[in-house]
């Protein structure tokens, strides 16, 4: 009985491996092929204000900041916000500020809330001084190019385009968790959206950019309709689509600068950012497992050696995810212009940590987020703890 039950998983085992290094192969192809036609175009420079939420400092600020203030762009303004008088991080905007006079710079200090989402509420004290019909909001720990903005506010050109979303790459800033964290971005979850809009027309936003027509924006509630929410930028996507709108992924990739301090912090992190995508996508968080090849060969080559025991099955099973894995990783290194230098000897640590964040983002709703604990209802509402 318990063979019969073996062998089962075990057939069980190798469809479901099957299917991973299916995923693998097409999201290696998805990855090489993105980007090559951009939707940057000059004639489409419409005003634009960007929104930047600041809390504390963090390595690669100043350089962060300074990287949207050199946008090759006519008419554009900058709103930085902070929630804290005493925020570390208002020297250096500051200091960016003196640095550029020209540019239609302006520092908000407000330490009211609404709701939850810390993150939201600086935005919404920040809104009443934007003056554009444009609004692109942008993390602090993202870098850009000049032609950033360029690039961000062409499809607006369309009218049936409410939103426009970018997705990002993660460059560490140093230190084995940073490492970590920017490979599970650049090739985890990076070619698992492009694998998803491959065959569905993407209905959400990622918060390294949200851009919404300002009019748009205003008939969905503005920040006030996202502010208890962890993933608003999954609701703010969600309701442009709702409005009859269209969210569309820019061709652009922003840099996200990796910062991890320990191994608790990238596992805390990415445990958020699992139980976020469990809140808001159930069932596609349920069978994402398919992504973890590595874990997977190594189930069905302990289950072959349990049951059949083919000669050299494991061994060669193991072998062949491990080089998909890691010609994935070379390709992401390649197509994201990734400065670092490739570390392949990573890719099944990392393949392992993932599956490991995955199943315990399955086993509660708690989150911590800038140092606060919170639990996620079903409703995606953050709810504080303590």
């Amino acid at each position: 009985m318990l063979l019969d039950a073996l062998y089962i998983a075990l057939i069980l085992a190798v469809a479901l491996y099957l299917a991973s290094n299916a995923y693998v192969l097409f999201a290696m192809w998805r990855v090489g092929t993105f980007g090559r036609h951009s939707d940057y175009h000059k004639a489409s420079e419409l005003p634009a204000t960007v929104l930047l939420p600041i809390c504390g400092l963090h390595i690669g600020l100043y350089q962060n900041l300074r990287s949207i203030c050199c946008q090759d762009y006519p008419e554009y303004q900058l709103l930085f916000g902070v929630q804290d008088t005493d925020d570390p991080a208002i020297d250096i905007i500051r200091r960016i500020i003196r640095e550029f006079p020209d540019r239609d710079i302006a520092l908000v200090v407000d330490k009211r809330i609404a709701g939850a989402n810390l993150k939201v509420s600086n935005l919404r004290n920040m809104y009443p001084c934007a003056k554009h019909s444009i609004l692109v909001i942008l993390d602090s720990d993202m870098r850009v190019t000049p032609n950033y903005l360029s690039t961000v506010v062409a499809p607006f050109q369309d009218r049936g385009v409410g939103g426009v979303t970018c997705l990002y790459k993660g460059t560490p800033a140093g230190g084995l968790p940073s490492i970590l964290g920017s490979m599970f971005i650049n090739e985890w979850f990076l070619p698992s959206v492009l694998v998803a809009v491959s065959f569905q027309k993407i209905a959400f936003c990622f918060g390294a950019t949200m851009a919404v027509r300002r009019d748009v924006f205003e008939s969905i509630g503005g920040f006030e309709r996202l502010g208890s929410y962890l993933a608003d930028d999954y609701m703010l996507g969600m309701l442009i689509t709702q409005q009859g709108y269209r969210v569309h992924l820019s061709s652009y990739v922003v840099e996200n600068v990796v910062v991890e301090h320990s191994f608790k912090s990238l596992f805390l992190r990415e445990l958020r950012w699992a139980r976020t995508i469990r809140t808001v996508q159930p069932v596609g968080y349920a069978f994402s497992f398919i992504m973890y090849s590595i874990p997977l060969a190594i189930v069905a080559a302990l289950l072959d050696k349990l049951t059949v025991d083919t000669e050299n099955f494991a061994l060669g099973i193991v072998a062949f995810a491990v080089l998909l894995r890691v010609a994935l990783h070379f390709i992401a290194c390649r197509v994201l212009k990734v400065s670092k230098r490739p570390s392949p000897w990573l890719v099944p640590i990392r393949d392992i940590l993932s599956l490991l964040v995955w199943a315990t983002g399955l086993l509660g709703r708690d989150v911590v987020w800038r140092g606060h604990m919170f639990s996620v209802n079903s409703a995606g509402i953050l709810v504080a703890k303590g």
